[in-house]
């Protein structure tokens, strides 16, 4: 692609990036809120048993094609018509699957509501298959102006009808048919952005090409949901739906956050890098600023949100939800890593070293059945516990390749983050000094963000660790 070009898409890109996130990911968190005050722990709870078994559905119907696709330097029609019906066709067959599983995922659980959530929240499977490749062509043109409009009227469109379902007095089936009307929004939106519809062709050549890729990030993806969901699973299955409700309102609060931050600049760089393989100056430099920048942000945001959890709890979702503070405080020091850690596996990805992702993936793995089999036992504050040592032993295996391909690795990027980390204390002592002379949850809350946000961005500036220039970077990137 021509600098010039790339440079603009680049900018372009992370722009409208950054709005849909923030605009997508602001009323989920706004339309949360409103849902958790009206629905009980008890009804989280029941949605997040099937957690474990959608996510690793939606791993197997992708099989890795989208970012197949996404890596691929020059994809055709053929391609995308391919990928389409191959990604349709494990989609019927993983829906008709938990179909019929429906009955044992519920005895399983002892949850009999879960026969009929179960084999009607799978259609969000069916739905959501029509509009991957869409996405991904989407994503190839780093057209993220589309990818905004449609997320955001997708989200609004679901949780208004979620809203609406729980004032009725639907409970849980809110929830369910808040995730399917968003789906099913998306999908038929998604045409009349992406200009694009499947041929009546399929190539078993395109096919083998693709999923060469694809199929190490199908298994890695797999583990990943294995990892991120268990402790989900065993939580529903040793302890009450109620305890399940309090860890996933918990999960959600810090994953929003933690995953936005990535998402904006990891949708954008992926494709980037991925057109900046042959030139492994230039991706270096995008990759050492993403990290700088992810670190930068989602540092003293967690910190936040994790000194000031408990009046947030309060103020936002009431004190019904006041069991999950402790759970949200450990998950947000977690979630300071996840978004750093999906920078580093991502650069493999974008030199299409896929193989090289799983093999650290099955590494991960071994590590956290051991913690995880350590924990379950002792409850549901001591598996969280277990999640916050996985995620920190988690960045450093993560950072371990890219450092031997690109001399970049753990420590050095922790080095670079030491003024960052003087920044840090600063805002923590103004905080917790704050919180101590205060007893008003409001005023906990939003004087606690102020009071941290202005001391943080203060020395930030005197220690000269927010003064990137995005514009003049990225045009050093691709001008050489």
């Amino acid at each position: 692609m021509d600098s010039k070009l790339l440079k603009s898409k680049l900018l372009t890109g992370i722009i409208w990036n950054a709005l849909e996130k923030l605009s997508v990911k602001g009323i989920t968190f706004v339309l949360g809120v409103i849902l958790a005050r009206i629905l009980s722990p008890h009804d989280y709870g029941i949605i997040g048993m099937l957690a474990f078994f959608i996510s690793v559905s939606n791993v197997f119907i992708e099989g890795g094609l989208a970012k197949a696709l996404i890596q691929k330097k020059q994809c055709t029609e053929l391609d995308y018509s391919t990928a389409f019906y191959a990604n349709l066709f494990s989609a019927i067959l993983i829906y008709l699957i938990l179909f019929i599983s429906a009955p044992l995922i519920a005895s399983f659980y002892e949850e009999p509501l879960l026969v009929d959530i179960t084999r009607i929240l799978s259609l969000n499977l069916l739905l959501g298959s029509f509009n991957l490749v869409q996405r991904a062509k989407l994503m190839v043109a780093m057209d993220f102006k589309s990818l905004a409009m449609i997320n955001f009227i997708g989200t609004l469109f679901g949780g208004i009808l979620g809203i609406c379902l729980a004032y009725c007095g639907y409970g849980v089936w809110a929830l369910v048919w808040q995730i399917i009307a968003a789906t099913l929004t998306m999908s038929i939106l998604f045409p009349f952005y992406s200009k694009w519809s499947p041929s009546l062709v399929f190539s078993m050549l395109s096919f083998k090409q693709l999923f060469t890729f694809g199929s190490k990030l199908l298994i890695s993806g797999v583990l990943a949901i294995v990892v991120n969901n268990i402790s989900t699973l065993c939580i529903g299955k040793m302890y009450k739906s109620t305890q399940l409700g309090y860890y996933t309102r918990a999960t959600q609060f810090s994953d929003l956050i933690a995953y936005t931050v990535y998402d904006i600049l990891g949708s954008v760089t992926f494709p980037a890098l991925s057109q900046l393989q042959d030139d492994r100056d230039k991706m270096l430099l995008v990759y050492k600023q993403t990290l700088h920048f992810t670190a930068l942000v989602i540092f003293p945001v967690m910190i936040l949100m994790a000194l000031l959890a408990r009046p947030l709890v309060i103020v936002l979702l009431t004190e019904k939800w006041l069991p999950c503070v402790l759970l949200l405080q450990i998950l947000c020091i977690a979630r300071m890593f996840t978004p750093l850690s999906a920078v580093n596996m991502n650069i493999l990805n974008a030199i299409g070293r896929s193989d090289l992702f799983l093999k650290l993936d099955m590494v991960k793995i071994l590590y956290y059945i051991i913690i995880l089999v350590i924990t379950i036992p002792l409850g549901v504050k001591a598996i969280v516990i277990g999640n916050l040592i996985y995620t920190f032993i988690g960045f450093f295996v993560n950072a371990y390749l890219p450092g031997k391909l690109f001399g970049y690795g753990a420590i050095k990027q922790i080095r670079d983050w030491g003024r960052i980390f003087l920044a840090l204390l600063a805002m923590v002592a103004s905080v917790c000094l704050f919180i101590y002379f205060v007893s008003s949850p409001f005023f906990q809350l939003f004087g606690g963000v102020c009071i941290g946000s202005v001391i943080y961005i203060y020395i930030g500036f005197r220690l000269k660790i927010i003064d990137l220039n995005f514009k003049q970077l990225f045009k050093k990137v691709c001008d050489g």
